[in-house]
């Protein structure tokens, strides 16, 4: 199973398709990578940012389309994984404006002729307003109703819950919890932990959002840059990819590592790394599935309880996981992979 970081060079034959689109007129240049539909069509988020290359885009796109594989298949969904990103060239256009409506439009055409291999959803850099466009013209696409920003939160909090009791033994009253990325996922967590009694401190780029929640909460701040060798006992990163890296390992101070970011990692290695310092890792793609598990919620009709009920078994996954991993040896990445592989069917039980 592939965790790999991005490479220079992407292998295009590392997930089933990669579909690049042009149009000129309207200055679209995408990627859409769909690597495994063995349980269903690819589902996975549309991020639009800038990108160093087209390499770096492709890259981007396999490896996340790879951890929706991953989120899907260990939250028992029946989709497959997929993931789609918009090469920014410049400010991206604001909302509503008719610029950002005209590549939308025309991405629609684009996602409409993946004939439904391919659902898109919201993600960095798109809206619910960019998915109601491509829904209205002509394709599907989730997330076009609701936010699933809080539903996230609402899994990880979960997740970090689970991990606290793995490593701890205790909920977290009294648990030092720094939040790295102070969005609607962020915040929400940061929310969760300090009405639990947790000591919560945020970070993130835009100091004055991480400033406003501290307050709201009680919290306090610190820099988004060193946030991840803060002295604490839960790291939760919730806003840029692979964080923990094979050169920053030795400095985490942290006991749990439970946050939202895709890609906490920098490659499987670090996990490792982590197990043999005693720090527990709680898998991303198993915490951050809360806002795949409330889309899917809207597709089959689950009421509100049966959805927190869904939500909150993402902390009981979290916790089997990491007794997996204690009880024969390994990384809880390396525990979770060979669950996915199990309900992929590419090992046997």
């Amino acid at each position: 199973m592939s965790y790999d970081a991005a490479l220079q060079q992407p292998d295009l034959f590392a997930t089933e398709q990669v579909i690049t689109c042009r149009d000129d007129r309207v200055g679209l240049r995408a990627v859409i990578a769909i690597d495994d539909t063995t349980l269903g069509p690819g589902f996975g988020g549309v991020r639009w940012r800038p990108y160093a290359s087209v390499a770096a885009a492709v890259s981007e796109a396999q490896r996340l389309a790879q951890a929706m594989t991953l989120k899907h298949a260990l939250a028992e969904l029946p989709y497959g994984g997929a993931k789609s990103v918009i090469m920014a060239t410049g400010p991206i256009p604001a909302e509503g404006t008719p610029q950002r409506n005209a590549l939308m439009e025309r991405y629609a055409h684009f996602l409409a002729r993946t004939a439904g291999s391919y659902i898109p959803g919201v993600d960095m850099g798109t809206l619910i307003s960019d998915m109601q466009l491509i829904r209205d013209h002509g394709a599907k696409a989730y997330c076009a109703d609701v936010d699933p920003g809080a539903y996230t939160a609402t899994g990880v909090y979960a997740a970090m819950r689970a991990g606290v009791r793995h490593a701890l033994g205790s909920d977290l009253s009294g648990v030092k919890v720094v939040i790295q990325g102070t969005g609607h996922v962020g915040s929400n967590l940061a929310r969760y932990a300090a009405a639990d009694g947790a000591k919560v401190v945020v970070a993130d780029v835009d100091e004055a959002r991480a400033r406003a929640v501290a307050q709201e909460i009680g919290g306090t701040v610190t820099d988004a840059s060193t946030a991840v060798e803060a002295d604490c006992d839960v790291f939760a990163p919730c806003a840029i990819a692979r964080v923990v890296t094979a050169e920053n390992v030795g400095r985490v101070r942290a006991k749990v590592i439970a946050g939202a970011a895709n890609d906490t990692l920098d490659t499987p290695a670090v996990a490792d790394l982590l197990r043999e310092r005693g720090i527990t890792f709680v898998p991303d793609f198993i915490a951050n599935a809360g806002g795949v598990l409330q889309v899917h919620a809207g597709e089959v009709g689950w009421d509100e309880d049966e959805l927190m009920h869904q939500l909150e078994a993402i902390g009981d996954r979290v916790a089997s996981v990491l007794a997996d991993a204690d009880e024969h040896g390994t990384s809880s990445v390396t525990a979770a992979l060979r669950r996915a592989d199990v309900r992929l069917g590419r090992q046997d039980a």
